[in-house]
């Protein structure tokens, strides 16, 4: 190929980048502020395997979340209540646990997110009701019933092998929220890119109107997408309960910020149709990367929540600047 030739090619791939310069923030982003913290932390143990386990350990259950959100925010919706939800499930999972044993106390888990999740989705999609308030009221609810169910105290989780499985376990020196994270994630990603669901959610963000015109049946994509982040939520919220062996309404409390923050970061925008799984994973990873830096140079806990509170500013003017 001669050098006239490859230049229109060089030319088109430059522009493609430069035109979508905002798909790459987040990986660009994550591998600056890397090796920011691995030369500055050099000396308190940031490279070391350990720091680095912890980090994917600390942002695997906000990942697993993320995934889900993506799939919302790319079918034009919002869910605010992930966090409440996932401290819902802990408790109802944990003490189906202790009273039916392993298998009734996943499935219980399970099953409140599907509830919860049916209830945001029919409400939104079938009633009309925006999902902002429709989510709002629900983290509100169900932090609430957790409070009630729990008695507001922690719900302590015995059963060794849901433990194991769900969050302390390694296989070889390995987490096993690592491999929660891989396999949700692959699943994830090839439903949104590969699939007709993941077309049809990606059609309905776009523009609902014409997809309808074109046969999709939009307000079932909108339940199911609230459906999904409402199951994974529960799977989150388990896997909380298997990490610390103990259900509590608390966990989760916050972590709808952090997931819309790795989402939006991860390059899908807020008014839907254009999202990455991949993306909101590093996004994630780029969350606690940034949160375990903050701790090791020894700023406190307020110093951090400003340093979220500026991601989440950075991730909503990445979003509106890309649909513009």
């Amino acid at each position: 190929m001669t050098t006239a030739s490859r230049d229109p090619a060089r030319k088109r791939w430059s522009f493609s980048f430069l035109a979508n310069w905002r798909q790459y923030v987040v990986y660009i982003g994550f591998a600056l502020i890397f090796a920011v913290f691995a030369v500055v932390l050099s000396d308190r143990g940031f490279l070391s395997a350990n720091n680095l386990l912890n980090i994917t350990r600390q942002t695997a259950i906000i990942s697993i979340m993320a995934m889900a959100m993506t799939f919302v925010l790319c079918a034009g919706e919002i869910d605010l209540s992930v966090g409440a939800i996932a401290g819902l499930a802990s408790v109802i999972s944990s003490m189906a646990l202790s009273r039916y044993g392993l298998i009734p106390g996943v499935l219980a888990g399970l099953a409140t997110g599907l509830v919860v999740g049916a209830v945001n989705g029919g409400l939104t999609a079938w009633i009309g009701i925006p999902s902002f308030l429709v989510t709002l009221g629900m983290m509100g609810f169900a932090r609430g019933l957790g409070m009630w169910t729990s008695g507001t105290s922690p719900v302590p989780v015995i059963d060794d092998t849901f433990i194991v499985i769900f969050g302390s376990g390694n296989i070889g020196p390995v987490p096993v929220l690592v491999f929660w994270v891989a396999i949700l994630g692959t699943i994830a990603h090839i439903t949104l890119r590969k699939t007709p669901f993941g077309r049809k959610v990606l059609a309905t963000g776009g523009g609902e109107t014409a997809a309808r015109y074109s046969g999709v049946k939009t307000r079932t994509v909108k339940f199911q997408a609230l459906l999904i982040t409402a199951t994974a939520a529960s799977i989150a919220g388990m896997l909380y309960a298997g990490r610390l062996q103990s259900g509590r309404f608390q966990l989760g409390e916050g972590d709808e910020l952090s997931v819309i923050a790795a989402v939006v970061l991860g390059g899908t925008s807020l008014f839907g149709g254009a999202g990455t799984v991949v993306g909101s994973i590093v996004g994630a990873l780029l969350i606690g990367v940034i949160n375990n830096g903050l701790i090791l140079l020894g700023l406190d806990f307020s110093q951090q929540l400003m340093a979220r509170g500026v991601l989440i500013v950075l991730a909503v003017a990445l979003g509106r600047n890309q649909r513009s």
